[in-house]
């Protein structure tokens, strides 16, 4: 299935959650001087407009980022990452960086991306927006399931993979569930962050329950809602992470940021977060 563009979504609440939370962990793992990769399973096209085409359609962003953007005394873990917004855009939100464009803000010299996407006209704009990167990144027009089994393990044996598939798919939540089992046997010690969608049906909450079977030492639970479920029972009204191997410090700065968060994105009283952990 290849009909989900994810411009039509960029910089929505959910993306403001998962990006901002990426950039807590790559801030973390490159704090080390050794090497690392990071692996994108669902890339997307990397950068979208704000401006013009499909994220105008229902302008998503003026309930996500452009909220965040026009907030004041923001506390630090926050404003650095709408300081890392704006290095995409010099006068004004005319652009949302995805997750690739964002994690290549923190890679050094020496540290490498793996970048999937199976969508055609996705990856071609992806493969534009990196053009002239040389080896430090690496595009492949397939489906990131089966793409990030040749990554692991990363040389450096050091690695943040983002696990970020449109779910349009009922079979994608158990294509995740595989995958981490998978993941886990070539590679124990990576940092996985699985992002899901919080909607009115059994998928997502199964999957999480799934994650919560194998019996994990290190993860990180952070989930967000911004409003009452549709009376339809259509349309997503949240989303969350589960990480698997988080740094030690997430919990705390989580605790501490996610109430700030979610004020500032809810649409009705009924918003509400949640952070759990469990890190030996």
């Amino acid at each position: 299935m290849l009909s989900y563009r994810h411009a039509f979504h960029a910089g929505n609440h959910a993306d403001v959650l998962k990006h901002y939370v990426l950039t807590l962990v790559l801030d973390y793992i490159k704090q080390k001087e050794k090497p690392f990769w990071y692996i994108d399973t669902h890339a997307g096209a990397g950068l979208y407009s704000l401006t013009e085409g499909y994220a105008t359609q229902n302008a998503e962003f003026e309930q996500g980022i452009a909220k965040l953007m026009k907030a004041e005394n923001l506390p630090k873990p926050l404003a650095d990452f709408v300081t890392c917004i704006k290095h995409h855009n010099p006068s004004g939100l005319k652009f949302y960086p995805g997750s690739p464009m964002i994690a290549q803000d923190f890679l050094r010299a020496d540290d490498k991306m793996r970048l999937f996407e199976l969508h055609p006209n996705d990856c071609k704009l992806l493969i534009e927006n990196f053009r002239g990167q040389g080896k430090q990144v690496n595009i492949e027009m397939q489906d990131g399931f089966n793409g990030i089994k040749a990554c692991l393990p990363p040389q450096p044996r050091r690695a943040v993979v983002l696990i970020d598939p449109p779910y349009e798919n009922k079979q994608d939540y158990q294509h995740v569930v595989d995958a981490i089992k998978d993941s886990l046997k070539r590679f124990a010690t990576g940092t996985y962050m699985i992002w899901y969608p919080i909607l009115q049906r059994p998928e997502p909450d199964d999957m999480i329950e799934q994650l919560h079977r194998l019996n994990l030492p290190n993860w990180l639970h952070v989930a967000m809602t911004i409003q009452t479920p549709s009376t339809e029972g259509f349309g997503m009204h949240g989303s969350g992470l589960f990480i698997i191997n988080p740094p030690w410090s997430l919990p705390k700065v989580l605790d501490e940021t996610m109430p700030i968060l979610t004020d500032l994105l809810a649409l009705d009283s009924s918003a509400s977060f949640l952070v759990e952990s469990e890190i030996a």
